[in-house]
C-alpha cells in the first residue's frame, strides 16, 4: 500500500522521429492528499450535473467554475437516462456525458465522476431505471445477484466509454476521481451482512475495471482498500478516513439545501460555509467538493423525493439560470486563492495546534522547507476574540477563521465578506402569450378506455411503471332508490386512504375535492361529500406521483397510489368499504395518450377557443398558446403563480411539474455564527414554493413558440408570464 499510495509514476514515450510525445500518468495518494504528476495537491471541486442544465449552458457554466477558484468539476451519472430500457442506451443532446467532460478537460479542469449507479441526489427513484424494480428475484443494494449483475454491467458501460475516450488521467484525460455506490452507510444497519457483503463486492468490481486512477465511497466507514471513504455534510472537521494512509476528503459540502414543494426557500450564509471549509482544511483535510455549485433545474419529471421542487438551486454559488450569486461565489474565490497560498505547507506537514484562549486555536503547518501557514480560529458564536500569535495581535470576528500564509499576514478571515451582495429581480419582457385555446380531459375516458380491469385496489408504480404521474381507478356504486339521505337532502361522505402523493376524486365526473400528501407524510386520507344518485354511480380516482422515492433502506419496495380503504359513509345500513368491489385502471391522461405534448402534428380542432374571461376554470384542463422568443440574452423564467397544480412545457420541452403551494416554515432572523442547519435560515415563508420554472432559450425559437399548460385544479392561465431574471449589485 505505501508503495501504490506514495508516489505516482508518468510514462512519457518520446517518438523522435514523429515529434509526437504521449504522457501517461497514474493518479494515486498518500495520507495528506491526492497526488497527480507528482505533485501533491489541495483541491477544490463543484457539482455541476449536466443534465439540469443545457448543453448550451455548460461552457458558460464551467468556465465560472474554474474563474471561481476550483479545480475540479464533480458530476452523477444518471442511470434512468441513459439506460431508459434494458439495454438501450441514450447519450445525446442533455445526456452526452462524454461531451461533458471533455468540455470541462477544455477548460483544463479536473473531473470526478460518481457513477454510483445509485446517486440519491433528489433524483427520480435515486437515478436507477424503474425497469430494474422489475427484475425478477432482484433487491436494490444488497448482496444480490441479479441487482448486482445490472449494476456491474452499466458500471463497466461508463468506464468503457471513458477509456474508449481516454478520458481518465491514466490515458492522459481530465478525470482523477470515480465513485462507487453513494452515502450506502446510513442504510448499512437496514441490510446486515448482506449489506457489508455488498459494499466489499462493489469495492472489488469497481477496482478491477483497472482506471488508473482512486476510487472513493463516500459516507462508507467501512470501505475497503484502496478505496478512500469520504464525507458529506455541512461540516466536515470531525471526519477522519477508516485508514491512516488514506487522504482526508469530503465530496459534498453543502452549500444551502434542496426545496419542497410546501417548504420555504433554505440558505447557508456563506460566512458559515467558509468557516467550515477552512475548519476542514486546517485540520488536515485536502479535497473539498461543493454540492452543489451550481444546482440547475429537474426539468421533466426528473425530481425526485418525492414532493421536490422543479427548481434545484440549492442557493449554491452559481445559481439555477446559470448567474453568479453574490457574495457567495466571490467570499469562496477569496477562500480558495487563501488556501491555495499555504498549499505547499498543508501537504507536506502535519498542523501544531496551540490553545490561544478558551474557544481559540491556531493550527500552524511548518514545513521542512521553510513553508509556514497558520490558521487562527474563534469558535464562540456571539464574542469577538483578540488573540497573541507569534507576538503579533490578530483580531478574530465569532465564529471565523483568519487565514496566514505566512504565518503573519491575514490574507482572509471567513467572516469578512468584501464582496457585494448581488440582487435578484424578475423583470417583465412584454412578451404577449397569444391565442390561448382550451382542451379538456374526457373523464369518460378514463372508464371506457379501460387498460385494466380488477378486483382490488393496485399499487400505482406496478401499473404505470413511471410512464405518467397519473392513474386513474374507477369503479361504479349502485345506490338504492330508498336510501334515506336521498329523501333529507343530504350527502354521502367519502374517505380514501391513499400511499401518496396527490389525488384528486370524481364522481359522476365532477370534482369532488383533493386531498395532498408531504415530503414527511405520503400517506394521507381524503375525506369529502360526494353527491351520489339513486342508481349507478361512477367514482374515478386520479392519483398522482410528484416523483418517486430516492432513498431509503429497500426503497424499491415502497408502495405508492390508492392502496385503501375506500370507503362510503352515511348509508342507510351504515359505511360500505368499496376497496374489493372491481376497479378498472387507465395510466395516464387522455391528453397524454393524444401526445398533445408535441408542438406539430396535432389537429387544430381539438381545441376549443377560450374565453378567459367568461368561462369559469375547470380542472384537468390544457391550455394551449403561442409567443415570440424576448429580445436579450437574460435568462427566462414562465411566472406560474396564479396557477394550481400540474405540468408545462415549451415546444414539446418539459420545463417540469409546478404546483403553487405556499411555504410554511419559521422564517426568522439568519445569523452565520453557530452550528448551521436548513431550518435555520429559511426564506418565503407565506409565498409560494416555487413561482418562477426555468426557460432555456436554447429550447426557443424566434417566433411561434408553443407554451402548454396541463392543470389538475383551477388556475389562472390569463395571468402567467413570461419574465427574464436579473442580477445586480447592491
Amino acid at each position: 500500500m505505501e508503495a501504490n499510495s506514495a508516489s505516482k509514476w508518468c510514462f512519457i514515450f518520446l517518438f523522435l522521429f514523429y515529434g509526437v510525445q504521449l504522457t501517461q500518468c497514474s493518479v494515486t495518494y498518500d495520507r495528506k492528499a491526492l497526488i497527480i504528476n507528482g505533485q501533491k495537491r489541495i483541491l477544490f471541486s463543484g457539482s455541476i450535473h449536466y443534465p439540469r442544465s443545457t448543453p448550451q449552458m455548460w461552457e458558460g457554466l464551467i468556465q465560472k467554475a474554474k474563474d471561481g477558484g476550483l479545480d475540479a468539476i464533480d458530476t452523477y451519472v444518471f442511470w434512468n437516462l441513459h439506460e431508459p430500457s434494458p439495454g438501450n442506451y441514450n447519450f445525446e443532446g442533455k445526456n452526452d456525458l462524454v461531451g461533458f467532460i471533455k468540455m470541462v478537460q477544455k477548460a483544463g479542469l479536473y473531473v470526478h465522476l460518481r457513477i454510483g449507479p445509485y446517486i440519491c441526489a433528489e433524483w427520480n427513484f435515486g437515478g436507477l431505471p424503474v425497469w430494474l424494480k422489475y427484475v425478477p428475484g432482484i433487491s436494490f443494494r444488497t448482496d444480490n445477484e441479479p441487482f448486482k449483475i445490472a449494476m456491474q454491467g452499466f458500471t463497466q458501460k461508463i468506464v468503457q466509454m471513458m477509456k474508449d475516450e481516454k478520458l481518465f488521467e491514466s490515458q492522459g484525460g481530465p478525470i482523477i476521481l470515480s465513485q462507487i455506490e453513494n452515502e450506502y452507510g446510513i442504510q448499512s444497519k437496514s441490510y446486515g451482512d448482506a449489506g457489508h457483503a455488498y459494499v466489499r463486492w462493489a469495492a472489488e468490481m469497481a477496482v478491477e475495471l483497472s482506471t488508473g486512477v482512486p476510487w472513493v465511497m463516500c459516507k462508507e466507514d467501512d470501505a475497503p482498500d484502496p478505496v478512500i471513504n469520504t464525507c458529506n455534510g455541512f461540516y466536515c472537521d470531525y471526519f477522519a478516513p477508516n485508514k491512516p494512509y488514506k487522504p482526508t476528503m469530503w465530496t459534498e459540502a453543502w452549500t444551502g439545501w434542496f426545496t419542497e414543494f410546501g417548504g420555504p426557500i433554505q440558505q447557508r450564509p456563506v460566512e458559515d460555509l467558509a468557516f467550515a471549509v477552512a475548519r476542514f482544511i486546517q485540520k488536515g483535510g485536502s479535497f473539498v467538493n461543493y454540492y452543489m455549485y451550481q444546482g440547475g433545474t429537474n426539468f421533466g419529471r426528473t425530481a425526485g423525493g418525492p414532493f421536490i421542487t422543479t427548481s434545484y438551486d440549492y442557493d449554491a454559488p452559481i445559481d439555477e439560470y446559470g448567474l453568479i450569486r453574490q457574495p457567495k461565489y466571490g467570499h469562496l474565490k477569496e477562500l480558495h486563492r487563501a488556501i491555495k497560498l499555504c498549499e505547499r505547507a498543508l501537504v507536506s506537514a502535519d498542523p501544531t495546534v496551540t490553545l490561544l484562549g478558551s474557544y481559540e486555536q491556531a493550527h500552524v503547518f511548518s514545513s521542512k522547507s521553510g513553508d509556514c501557514a497558520a490558521f487562527l480560529s474563534n469558535y464562540h458564536i456571539q464574542a469577538a476574540a483578540r488573540v497573541r500569535f507569534n507576538n503579533i495581535y490578530y483580531d478574530l470576528p465569532p465564529w471565523s477563521i483568519s487565514i496566514l500564509p505566512d504565518c503573519k499576514n491575514v490574507v482572509f478571515n471567513t467572516a469578512k465578506v468584501g464582496v457585494q451582495t448581488s440582487k435578484t429581480q424578475m423583470l417583465p419582457t412584454n412578451t404577449k402569450l397569444l391565442s390561448w385555446e382550451t382542451f379538456s380531459e374526457d373523464l369518460s375516458s378514463a372508464y371506457e378506455d379501460t387498460e385494466i380491469m380488477t378486483v382490488g385496489l393496485l399499487e400505482q408504480l406496478n401499473v404505470t411503471r413511471d410512464t405518467s404521474d397519473y392513474l386513474w381507478y374507477t369503479t361504479s356504486v349502485d345506490i338504492s332508490p330508498s336510501e334515506s339521505y336521498l329523501h333529507r337532502g343530504q350527502h354521502l361522505t367519502l374517505t380514501v386512504q391513499s400511499a401518496g402523493d396527490a389525488l384528486h376524486v370524481f364522481t359522476n365526473g365532477h370534482l369532488s375535492g383533493s386531498a395532498f400528501g408531504s415530503r414527511e407524510n405520503r400517506r394521507f386520507t381524503f375525506t369529502g361529500n360526494v353527491n351520489l344518485h339513486a342508481g349507478i354511480n361512477r367514482i374515478s380516482l386520479l392519483s398522482v406521483a410528484v416523483g418517486l422515492p430516492n432513498n431509503g433502506a429497500h426503497f424499491e419496495t415502497w408502495n405508492t397510489g390508492v392502496l385503501g380503504p375506500v370507503v362510503l359513509h352515511g348509508l342507510d345500513k351504515g359505511k360500505r368499504d368499496l376497496s374489493w368491489q372491481k376497479w378498472s385502471y387507465k395510466v395516464g391522461l387522455k391528453g397524454e395518450g393524444m401526445n398533445l405534448v408535441s408542438p406539430i402534428g396535432i389537429p387544430s380542432a381539438d381545441w376549443m377557443p377560450e374565453s378567459l374571461f367568461t368561462k369559469r376554470p375547470q380542472p384537468l384542463t390544457w391550455y394551449k398558446a403561442y409567443f415570440n422568443a424576448p429580445n436579450g440574452n437574460e435568462p427566462l423564467a414562465l411566472d406560474m403563480g396564479s396557477m394550481g397544480k400540474g405540468q408545462v412545457w415549451i415546444n414539446g420541452q418539459s420545463i417540469g411539474r409546478y404546483w403553487t403551494l405556499y411555504a410554511n416554515g419559521n422564517c426568522n432572523q439568519c445569523t452565520y455564527s453557530g452550528t448551521f442547519r436548513p431550518t435555520k435560515c429559511q426564506l418565503g415563508c407565506g409565498q409560494p414554493t416555487q413561482r418562477w420554472y426555468h426557460v432555456p432559450r436554447s429550447w426557443l425559437k424566434p417566433a411561434h413558440n408553443q407554451l402548454l399548460v396541463f392543470e389538475e385544479l383551477q388556475g389562472d392561465v390569463s395571468r402567467i408570464s413570461l419574465v427574464k431574471r436579473a442580477v445586480t449589485n447592491s
